[in-house]
């Protein structure tokens, strides 16, 4: 495992964090094999047999969002006006990522920056890696997850289709709002980390620059928790919950999204729980054992209420 976290050190350093899904894969594949070295081949390749669909489905989702823009002029005034109408009254009349910035931004990387840039890199890896340790732990429960997460991710691709939405960064370089920074890497900066943000930066300059509604970001990060939430212990409630909420403030500090794509985002996670849930019920029960006789006849007692009552033995 030293071996394993040096070797990612490395790569992180040299090449970029891990923010393609393959090549977050990769690494948490190596991490599973380090884990448990001592368990045979056929093990590990098991787990690669299992995730190369799922990695493939999520690098065809990343791929294509690419193109849900279809050269269409993006939606941006509504969401600027949802967002004013839900905070103007606090923040003078200006979206939160402004009134954020004007406050915050300063050129001169602080403390913020950088948790917003960890904050913000974790969405690349934080449900893989809950996936691998289900995998790992509770097969049944990885097939859940990564069914009500494949839901979540092809309602998010079908919206990116149906309503382009830009981002803050995007409506401020249109002339739409006043100027916003798009920083959600900056933080990596404090540290020397100037390569840390590579895969990521590549990755932002190639992505579709209106894909912003839902917010997948805090979609994801919603839907981790509640995923597990009922498993753990009340007393660490807050400290989960405090995840989402960190995204969310990361995502609209550094201009990826407003706060109405995270709302809907958070919609979204509880959509794809009652649906893929009802789905899940309802396929349970079409497959459940007939309970009667195979010829369908009548069952025990109550075919025949008028049974015969039980023999008394005959006394002497």
């Amino acid at each position: 495992m030293v071996a394993w976290a040096v070797a990612f050190v490395a790569g992180w350093l040299v090449i970029g964090l891990p923010t393609d899904p393959a090549y977050a894969f990769l690494w948490i594949w190596a991490a599973t094999i380090a884990w448990h070295s001592r368990r045979p081949w056929r093990s590990h390749l098991r787990f690669a047999r299992d995730w190369v669909p799922v990695v493939s489905l999520l690098a065809v989702y990343n791929l294509s969002r690419g193109f849900a823009d279809n050269g269409a002029t993006p939606h941006a005034m509504e969401l600027i006006v949802a967002d004013r109408f839900m905070f103007g009254w606090a923040t003078g009349g200006e979206v939160p990522t402004v009134w954020l910035q004007e406050h915050l931004y300063r050129p001169e990387v602080r403390w913020w920056d950088v948790l917003a840039s960890w904050v913000y890199f974790s969405h690349f890896v934080v449900a893989l890696a809950a996936a691998a340790v289900l995998w790992l732990r509770d097969r049944p429960r990885w097939a859940a997850f990564m069914r009500r997460w494949g839901f979540l991710c092809a309602s998010g691709l079908v919206t990116y289709f149906l309503y382009p939405a830009a981002p803050p960064w995007w409506a401020a370089q249109n002339g739409l709002l006043t100027e916003v920074a798009r920083i959600s890497t900056r933080g990596w900066k404090a540290f020397g980390m100037h390569g840390a943000g590579n895969l990521l930066n590549a990755g932002q300059i190639a992505s579709n620059p209106v894909a912003a509604m839902p917010s997948l970001h805090t979609a994801f990060a919603l839907f981790v928790v509640v995923f597990f939430l009922r498993s753990a212990r009340r007393r660490w409630w807050p400290l989960l919950l405090a995840y989402p909420l960190a995204m969310t403030f990361t995502l609209v500090y550094s201009g990826e999204h407003y706060v109405i794509d995270v709302l809907v985002g958070w919609a979204y996670v509880g959509l794809a729980f009652l649906v893929v849930g009802l789905g899940e019920r309802w396929w349970a029960a079409r497959r459940a054992p007939a309970s009667g006789p195979p010829d369908g006849g009548p069952r025990g007692a109550e075919a025949d209420p008028v049974a015969d009552p039980p023999a008394v033995p005959a006394t002497r």
